[in-house]
Order: structure tokens, then sequence, then C-alpha cells
């Protein structure tokens, strides 16, 4: 029972509630350039994007917690869930900066990293669940890097934060695989592509 009410007060806090990130923002360190009109709404639907990736993160992370059976692995999944966490509160000033929006839709991406998550954790057990990290955290690096060949080149702030992102999402991976997971038969490793493809393309505008 005190597992469910920390996973639904984890949902609450997640869509609801402002993050605040246990270290300094990446783009506090850098010098921001002006952008254009064309610029700024380019820089936001990417940060929107990446503020979804981040709300699926907390979600994925959540419902792998609940079904985890390892109390040790459990603590591992919540310190990159607090990491994430930081992502969320970064992307999410971002988006304020450039005065657009997140996604109408997190409720939604949530709900269905939230069960995805889940259900990886209890049907296929703790290494087949951080096989999901391992593969969800390499489409997110390559993801992440994309975006830093089309943010605008003034748009140093994002740069920043995007850059930070990838390097976390990085070890994130290397822990599972240190914990042993287990790598995803390929139509599981296509079907997740497809599901981010989806994702990326309605967030950008809604």
């Amino acid at each position: 029972m005190n597992a469910l009410l920390l996973a639904t007060d984890s949902a609450l806090r997640t869509l609801f509630a402002q993050p605040r990130a246990s270290r300094p923002n990446p783009a506090s360190s850098v010098t921001e350039l002006q952008l254009n009109d064309a610029e700024r709404r380019q820089a936001g639907a990417l940060m929107r994007i990446n503020h979804v990736g981040e709300v699926c993160a907390q979600a994925l992370y959540t419902g792998q917690a609940l079904a985890c059976r390892d109390p040790a692995l459990r603590a591992q999944l919540a310190e990159a869930s607090r990491e994430e966490t930081d992502h969320l509160a970064w992307t999410q000033q971002r988006l304020n900066d450039l005065n657009d929006r997140p996604s109408l839709l997190n409720p939604l991406w949530y709900a269905g990293a939230f069960a995805i998550g889940f259900a990886a954790g209890k049907i296929g057990g703790d290494k087949v669940s951080l096989g999901f990290v391992v593969e969800t955290e390499r489409q997110v690096e390559a993801h992440l890097q994309s975006h830093m060949d089309l943010l605008p080149a003034a748009d140093t702030a994002s740069r920043a934060i995007v850059s930070q992102m990838k390097a976390d999402e990085i070890a994130h991976a290397q822990m599972a695989m240190h914990a042993g997971a287990v790598e995803l038969p390929a139509p599981v490793k296509t079907l997740m592509q497809a599901a981010a493809k989806v994702m990326t393309t309605v967030a950008n505008r809604v």
C-alpha cells in the first residue's frame, strides 16, 4: 500500500506540481544569445518534446520501482528518477523562458509509460525491466543528439541542458547494464522506436 501511495504521489507531482531540481540548471552557466521568433518556436517545440520525454521517464521508473522485487535495485531506480526530476525541472524552466508550454497530453504520455514500466517489471522480472531501461536510454540518447543538431545555433541555453541530459541518460543505461539487464528482442526495440516516433511527432505540436 505504501508503494502504491508513493507511486500516486509521484504521478501527481510530475503532472501538476512545479518540479524542483537538486542540481543547478546547466543553462545558468552559459551566455544566452538572442533568438528570433522562428528560432524561439523551433526551440520551444524541441524542448516540449524533451519535457514529454522526462514525464515519461518519471512514469517508467515509477512503474518499474513499484514492480521491482529487489530493494537495492529499487533504490537505484529511485536515484535515477531523482536525476530525471532535474531534467523535468530544467526543461520546464526552459519552456517558460521561451514563452512556450508543455504538451497538453502529458497525462496520457505518463499513463502509457507507467503501464510499460510496471508491466515490464511484473511480467518479465527485474532483468527484463532493466533491459527496458537500457533500450529506452539508448533511444533517448540518440534522440537528444539529434536535437543538438536541430536546435538553433544561437540557443546556447537549450543546448547546455540537452548536453547534460544526454550525459545522464548514458549513465542510467550503464547502471542498468551493470545491474544485470538483458538485451531486449529486436521486435520489442522496433515497437519502442515506433511508439517514440508517435510521441515526438504529436508532442511537437500538442
